[in-house]
């Protein structure tokens, strides 16, 4: 009976680790009919009832979603992302009623009116009723529906803060309409682009041309990725396409790469520890996330004041690093070295030798704090 239990209460805590996955029908005026969605909560979702999450739209979800949701769950587990709240509306027989648009304009017209203004008006606010959505929200399509969420960045206020476009079978003036918007973002906005060799020579030549217009935009408000892939399908291309925007959308999110440390951090003409402290305020401004500053960064920056010689950072660096882990060794080896490297040693032996109380991390010891202060006092006779 005693392992009977013990088997419940693991299970159980797996059910609470894991993903959620759930199945929903929704009543739509606009459409005058029923549509039916899979959700996919985060992990942790029912534990944590004051956080919010970024959501993302998947059309196409009677196929796409599983990718989606797939690859959120794995990058948030891994905290290359946020934990986000996934949404695939079923389009299965729909698909050409729901994108059907203008041959004059290009623009939406009956049942794909109805469907954009399903998807703004009812899909959106009822998701963010009953469940924690943050502001940040990103739109997936696919083919002609790829096309779709390109109305959405028309709109004055855009209603996505990021647009995954993959092998978009675009309408003719969208080839005009994007560029033009995209030229006129006044909030910041991802836009990834994508397609594979075995598209359909339209699809291609497309996307390449709307590529190539994208490209001479300048407006530091857009954050434009695009991936021409080899060998997959139209049909299997999400999958390739769908991680990289992943990271390219989330990039900020992540830990400090060996390249953003070797392109970026060590060639600034700035403090390193502002790129450090704008890159959080970014995640907060962008997602409602504050996040604890990972030492995974504090130890690149740190890296890069070490390689540039530029000691007078540490400081910042190390009052930085006292608040973000205050029971810790960081902060006070960041402030001894700054003592040490500015003409103060008396007071960097201090600083090494108060810290011995706190909690080692990152590899900063106690011993290797009290070695650092007895070799000052032997060069300096204290």
């Amino acid at each position: 009976m005693k392992h009977f239990f013990s088997v419940l209460i693991f299970l159980i805590s797996i059910h609470f680790a894991i993903a959620q996955v759930k199945y929903e029908t929704i009543e739509s005026f606009k459409l005058g009919e029923a549509r039916q969605l899979k959700i996919q909560l985060p992990r942790g979702y029912d534990k944590s009832i004051e956080k919010t999450y970024p959501l993302f739209v998947v059309l196409d979800g009677d196929y796409l979603f599983e990718a989606v949701a797939g690859n959120t769950d794995y990058y948030s587990y891994w905290e290359d992302m946020p934990n986000a709240i996934v949404v695939g509306v079923n389009q299965f027989e729909k698909r050409f009623e729901d994108c059907m648009y203008s041959e004059q304009n290009s623009l939406p017209i009956e049942t794909g009116a109805s469907f954009f203004e399903f998807l703004g008006m009812e899909l959106i606010p009822h998701i963010e009723t009953k469940y924690r959505t943050g502001s940040f929200k990103v739109a997936i399509g696919h083919g002609e529906t790829a096309n779709f969420i390109n109305y959405y960045l028309l709109k004055p206020e855009p209603l996505f803060n990021g647009y995954i476009v993959i092998s978009p079978k675009l309408a003719p003036n969208m080839l005009d309409y994007i560029p033009e918007r995209l030229a006129k973002l006044q909030s910041k906005t991802f836009y990834y682009l994508a397609n594979t060799n075995n598209d359909s020579k339209s699809v291609k030549q497309m996307t390449e041309e709307l590529n190539k217009d994208i490209l001479s935009i300048e407006n530091e408000n857009l954050k434009y990725s695009f991936d021409s892939f080899e060998g997959p399908t139209h049909y299997s291309v999400p999958t390739h396409a769908i991680p990289n925007a992943i990271e390219h959308i989330f990039s900020v999110f992540q830990p400090i790469s060996k390249k953003e440390y070797k392109e970026t951090i060590l060639e600034l003409e700035i403090s390193p520890v502002v790129y450090l402290e704008e890159k959080y305020q970014t995640i907060l401004d962008l997602f409602g996330i504050e996040k604890q500053i990972l030492l995974n960064d504090f130890k690149a920056v740190s890296a890069a004041i070490e390689k540039n010689e530029t000691y007078e950072y540490f400081e910042q660096l190390g009052k930085m690093a006292r608040k973000q882990y205050p029971e810790t060794l960081l902060g006070s080896y960041y402030l001894a070295r700054f003592y040490e490297e500015t003409g103060e040693p008396k007071k960097a032996m201090r600083t090494y030798q108060s810290a011995y109380s706190l909690s080692e991390i990152a590899g900063i010891t106690k011993d290797l704090m009290l070695e650092k202060a007895d070799a000052i006092k032997q060069d300096f006779g204290y």
